[in-house]
């Protein structure tokens, strides 16, 4: 009831006082339309405006240049800005005290102390660890590929829970499968993420899970041109429809539920500045549905990811974020 009162009182001065609520989404360079961490990103906004009637915006960041002024002219209009990405950690820090009357929301951003900021980081090495241990389950070859974008660490941990995963199966079957890396340096070439995926395939790699953004499509791509037999893995969001059976499965990160719960505590009123740190238990790391590729993945392989995701929920097991805890993992 308390909880009610205080909403309705919100709501009320909110109209009186502040018209409309405005949000703004500031991407980093991969940009909407990246079918991946932006576009989920925004996807969580676009439920927020959807239920509460607020008004949503979004500002492309072409360059590291634009996040600071980009997120300075959306905070003089704004109730809440939302800065997407590890790379605008920075920028973030520099903005946000400027304008302690507007919340601020960090994706894949540590904590900050800043009281008017809130962020989110999550346990991608988690769900990584559980598509590894899929893909070793299903390679014909012994030969896996991961393709990073940046070296940042929030891709970092996907490679690692990836490798994890892996050496899982590898440990568990006394199996030998090989993960081959590499990095496009990039967000945004999709025909680098195509040429890196093709390489990989040439490799004995027959399938191939793209933590890089826009360089994804060209790995989906190069997944469809090679044909029965070789596979993508897709990330952040369920990116499994974007090339129907030739995607694995997706390693999800909530993006979207970060976003959505943000805005939507900062127009009831319910904001507090802070760091989340979502996985696994939080419903914040997770596989896809498997919707066009479940019916060819062996039921008790099936059985043993939800065991696998049980026992690392409770503890049994932790899933290495770190190439020195991939080096010690079942050690």
């Amino acid at each position: 009831m308390k909880r009610v009162l205080v909403l309705a009182l919100v709501l009320l001065v909110s109209t009186m006082f502040f018209g409309n609520f405005i949000v703004t989404m500031v991407t980093d360079t991969g940009g909407l339309g990246d079918q991946s961490f932006n576009d989920g990103t925004w996807a969580g906004v676009k439920t927020a405006e959807e239920e509460l009637g607020i008004t949503a915006k979004v500002v492309q960041s072409y360059e590291q240049a634009d996040y600071v002024p980009n997120l300075s002219n959306a905070a003089k209009e704004s109730k809440v800005v939302i800065a997407v990405g590890f790379m605008m950690e920075d920028a973030l820090k520099q903005v946000a005290p400027q304008y302690p009357n507007v919340y601020f929301v960090g994706i894949d951003i540590s904590e900050t102390g800043i009281p008017n900021v809130k962020t989110y980081t999550f346990k991608e090495h988690e769900c990584a660890f559980l598509a590894g241990f899929l893909a070793a389950a299903m390679t014909e070859t012994d030969v896996l590929g991961f393709i990073g974008g940046i070296p940042i660490p929030p891709v970092q941990r996907f490679e690692w829970g990836y490798r994890a995963g892996v050496i899982m199966w590898n440990d568990l079957f006394n199996d030998d499968v090989q993960v081959l890396i590499g990095y496009t340096q990039s967000f945004t070439d999709s025909q680098k993420g195509k040429t890196m995926t093709e390489a990989q395939y040439s490799q004995g790699a027959d399938i191939v899970f793209a933590a890089a953004g826009l360089c994804g499509l060209g790995t989906f791509e190069a997944a469809k041109s090679a044909g029965e037999g070789f596979y993508a893995i897709g990330v952040d969001v369920d990116q499994d429809h974007l090339a129907p059976g030739r995607i694995l499965t997706s390693a999800m990160k909530g993006v979207n539920m970060a976003s959505y719960y943000a805005v939507k505590d900062a127009y009831e009123g319910f904001f507090e500045g802070g760091h989340e740190n979502l996985g696994l238990v939080e419903g914040g790391a997770t596989l896809s549905e498997m919707k066009y590729t479940r019916d060819i993945i062996p039921a008790w392989v099936l059985v043993m990811l939800k065991g696998l995701e049980t026992m690392a929920i409770e503890g049994e097991f932790v899933v290495p974020d770190s190439e020195a805890g991939v080096e010690a993992f079942l050690q």
